[in-house]
């Protein structure tokens, strides 16, 4: 087991949050807990290529894009400016969502922007940190200390 302070949990946050392509991937090394980042044409060094299954690390697969559509959703719904949560939540149907959502806030609702990015961020650690759990990298009781200390983040 890895011990948690040791492990960059933003890193393995950006990581699961990683929706860009397959051509690359985030790793997390199980002894040490150190984050590589490796690519089909480079590998791990940046130079030579190597296999994913060749390397004794865990790939940290991104989560799918409907666990952080559900966070804009969130966010929208909870917002005490019952307006501006119904603009954002408006920007969120159909095919564009994430775009359009960003534009929303962006544009519309620039005084919502830190609060947005702290709500954000503070879920995605959560979920960095059950990942970890999941994956047995980190014992239960010190995820659970973690998401105890952190708590899912309240809006206003």
């Amino acid at each position: 087991m890895l011990d948690l302070d040791a492990l960059d949990v933003e890193e393995i946050a950006t990581a699961l949050a990683d929706q860009t392509d397959y051509e690359h991937r985030w790793l997390v090394d199980p002894r040490t807990g150190e984050i590589a980042f490796w690519t089909s044409d480079t590998g791990i060094d940046g130079e030579n290529p190597v296999d994913l299954d060749d390397l004794d690390l865990v790939v940290i697969d991104p989560l799918p894009p409907y666990v952080w559509y559900q966070d804009m959703v969130d966010f929208a719904d909870g917002l005490s400016d019952r307006a501006a949560g119904e603009r954002l939540h408006r920007s969120l149907q159909g095919k564009g969502a994430f775009r359009r959502f960003k534009n929303e806030l962006y544009q519309r609702n620039p005084d919502l922007i830190s609060l947005w990015h702290t709500f954000r961020d503070a879920r995605a650690r959560r979920r960095a940190v059950e990942w970890l759990r999941d994956e047995d990298l980190i014992s239960g009781d010190e995820a659970q200390r973690f998401l105890d200390e952190n708590p899912a983040p309240a809006l206003p």
